[in-house]
Parts: C-alpha cells; sequence; structure tokens
C-alpha cells in the first residue's frame, strides 16, 4: 500500500493532564512536533502508553484530530472494550487524516477465541480501508494472533501490512520466521524497547515503536541508526549498539511493566517536561523506591552516555 508510515522510529506519546487531570492536548501536539523535529518518523496515539483505558472515545478522538490537524504523521490505537468502539476510533482515524493503524485485539469478551478475533480484526480494517494498519501483538492482551489468522485477514484486506510484536525475543522471531519476511511488502515493527537490537539484526524488522524515546529521543533514535547499519553486516555499527542497547537496558525495561506510563512520565519530569507530573487516576504513582531507582539509573545512563559519546 503506498504511504505505508510503518518504518523508522515512532514513539508512544503519552497524554499529558491538566491540574484536574483532563487531557492536556495542547501540549500533547507540542511533544508530538517535537519528537517528529528531533526526527521520528511518526508517533503512536493511543496505544497503552497514551492510556486509552484512561479516556473516554471522544478525548481519544479529539487527540488524534488535533495531531492530524497541526501535521503531525499518526497513528492511531484502536484499542476498545468492544468491536463497536474500536471501529469508530478506525473510521475517524481516516476521516481526519491519520497515516497508519494499530489493530488491538479484542479484549475481555471472547478474547480467546479465534472466530471472535477475526471478525474484530475484519470489521476494524474494513472501516478505514484506506490506511495501512499492523496487527499489534502483546501477551497483555491475552491472545496471540498467529500466521494462519494474519493471512486470512491479508487476503481480504490489503491494507493490512504488518505486525508489531510486543512479546519477547522468542515472539519476535516466530513473527519473523512466519508472518513478514516471506513477502517485502510486510512489515515487521519492534514493539517493545528491550528487543531493537534482536528485532532489527535478527528478525529484519523495518521499525521500531518506542515508549523509552519519548523520554530519550537522541538516544533511541541513534540505537535505530546502529542497529540498521548492525543488520547490513556492519561489524561496527553491531558492537556499538549493543554496547548502547546494554547502557539502556534498566530504563529499556519498563516498557515491559504494568507502571511503564508511570515511569515514562516521571523520565519526562526529569527531563523538565513538567506537565507529565499528573497522572489520570491520583491514585497511581511510583513508590518511592521505584522513583529513587529510576532517576538513579537516568542518572547512570547520562553520565555513561556523555563519557561515551563525548
Amino acid at each position: 500500500m503506498a504511504g505505508n508510515v510503518f518504518s523508522g522510529c515512532i514513539p508512544a506519546l503519552m497524554t499529558p493532564c491538566n491540574p484536574d487531570r483532563t487531557p492536556n492536548f495542547d501540549l500533547l501536539v507540542k511533544k508530538g512536533k517535537e519528537l517528529i523535529a528531533a526526527g521520528m518518523s511518526a508517533v503512536v496515539y493511543c496505544g497503552s502508553m497514551g492510556d486509552w483505558p484512561l479516556l473516554t472515545d471522544e478525548q481519544r478522538q479529539e487527540g488524534v484530530r488535533r495531531l492530524c490537524e497541526a501535521g503531525v504523521p499518526v497513528i492511531v490505537g484502536t484499542g476498545a472494550i468492544n468491536t463497536k468502539s474500536a471501529v469508530s476510533h478506525a473510521a475517524h482515524a481516516q476521516k481526519v487524516g491519520a497515516k497508519g493503524l494499530m489493530v488491538i485485539p479484542r479484549v475481555l469478551s471472547r478474547g480467546s477465541s479465534v472466530s471472535a478475533q477475526r471478525d474484530h480484526f475484519a470489521a476494524i480494517l474494513d472501516a478505514a480501508k484506506d490506511i495501512p494498519a499492523v496487527i499489534y501483538n502483546s501477551p497483555y492482551y491475552g491472545f496471540a494472533t498467529r500466521a494462519d489468522l494474519f493471512f486470512d485477514l491479508r487476503s481480504r484486506h490489503a491494507n493490512l501490512v504488518g505486525f508489531k510484536e510486543f512479546g519477547g525475543k522468542q515472539d519476535m522471531t516466530y513473527a519473523a520466521e512466519n508472518i513478514t519476511s516471506g513477502d517485502d511488502s510486510l512489515t515487521l515493527m519492534v514493539g517493545v524497547d528491550t528487543g531493537v537490537y534482536h528485532g532489527f539484526v535478527n528478525c529484519g524488522a523495518g521499525g521500531a515503536i518506542t515508549g523509552i524515546g519519548n523520554a530519550l529521543p537522541k538516544e533511541v533514535l541513534q540505537l535505530v541508526a546502529l542497529c540498521k547499519k548492525a543488520a547490513k553486516g556492519d561489524a561496527t555499527a553491531r558492537r556499538e549498539a549493543l554496547e548502547l542497547e546494554e547502557a539502556l537496558t534498566v530504563l529499556s525495561t519498563y516498557d515491559e511493566g504494568p507502571d511503564l506510563v508511570l515511569h515514562y512520565k516521571h523520565l519526562m519530569v526529569l527531563n523538565g517536561d513538567a506537565e507529565y507530573t499528573l497522572h489520570f487516576n491520583e491514585t497511581d504513582k511510583l513508590s518511592a523506591s521505584q522513583q529513587r531507582h529510576l532517576e538513579n539509573q537516568y542518572k547512570l545512563f547520562k553520565a555513561w552516555y556523555a563519557s561515551r559519546y563525548a
């Protein structure tokens, strides 16, 4: 499909809060534009990082619309507890000019049913036939899309152009071996910050969707660039990519846990982005130990990076 946005490095935007804990869309757009200016190829909104379960459908669609109107290339998350809502988000994304869809499985109701998931995915893809989409595979959604289901959908929906894998290395390897490697028009997207090197070098990924890239865009873009070179056989880039990914390990691993938004919002605050101080639920916060650990690791990484690239 022409205009495929799924390449390069793509941060999954978090949603800044006003003092009354409503979304601040002006600051959402500001951060989206900053990240594109830094070299990101697009942004995702609303995935898990955007707190989609905590926003109303109207709030989510306003954020998408505002980003599109500002000229920010947006990939829209379709997470919802029912197919009707997911379809609404897909149709709205196409209407306002979003560049892609991240198609999230049906949750809670019949979530383990292959036939229910097939119908859910198909309805979303039908609602936005003119924009490219990837299936978002994640163990956290309780359903694994396997090759037979993917290609069944692909045979009927030309806008299904890839697969975003949020699972571990074994899951990413499965996706590469069984789904994306046999067709150059299909793209594998690295979906977890700890899997960038493995995804690009060992699995032929075409892009990465990142959480930590919101807070460390320069460093994550550098990692992706090194991994792309390593994937072409550059031995120096291979060593440097492994070194940089190892240095980022602790901060990247937050992406795998239930408190990922809490961690990455605090990293943003450490960068000086005070608008990420609040969360939609007032009781959502890091423990004192979690916060101190993050701050220590952030300081260590910054010191290492300054020393390594001085």
